[in-house]
C-alpha cells in the first residue's frame, strides 16, 4: 500500500536519488513520483518487485486450480492429472528430470 510518506515529486528524486532507493530497498514499498502534482510514475526496489511478482503468481496458479476443481465439481471433464503437472511445473519453472 502506498502512503502519503511514499509520494514525492520527481523534481526531488532526480535530487537526491540515493536517499530514495536506500529508502525504497529499507522499507520495501514502492514510491509515486508526480509531476506537477500528478502521480506520473512508480519506482520500487527490485527485490520488492519480484516478491510481489512471486506472490500475483502463486494467486494465479491457486485460481486455476480452483476454477480446475470446480468444473470437476459441476461434473466436467478433467484436464489429466499428467497435463496439470506439466502446467505447474512450467509456470514454476521446474524441469522434468
Amino acid at each position: 500500500m502506498v502512503q502519503l510518506t511514499d509520494i514525492h515529486p520527481l523534481t526531488g528524486f532526480l535530487r537526491d536519488h540515493k536517499a530514495h532507493l536506500e529508502r525504497l530497498a529499507t522499507t520495501g514499498r514502492p514510491e509515486v513520483l508526480t509531476v506537477n502534482g500528478k502521480a506520473r510514475v512508480v519506482v520500487q526496489d527490485a527485490e520488492a518487485y519480484q516478491k510481489m511478482l512471486d506472490a500475483l503468481d502463486a494467486v494465479e496458479t491457486e485460481r486455476i486450480v480452483r476454477e480446475r476443481l470446480a468444473s470437476l465439481d459441476r461434473g466436467e471433464s478433467g484436464v489429466p492429472a499428467e497435463q496439470v503437472l506439466a502446467d505447474v511445473r512450467k509456470r514454476m519453472g521446474i524441469k522434468r528430470k
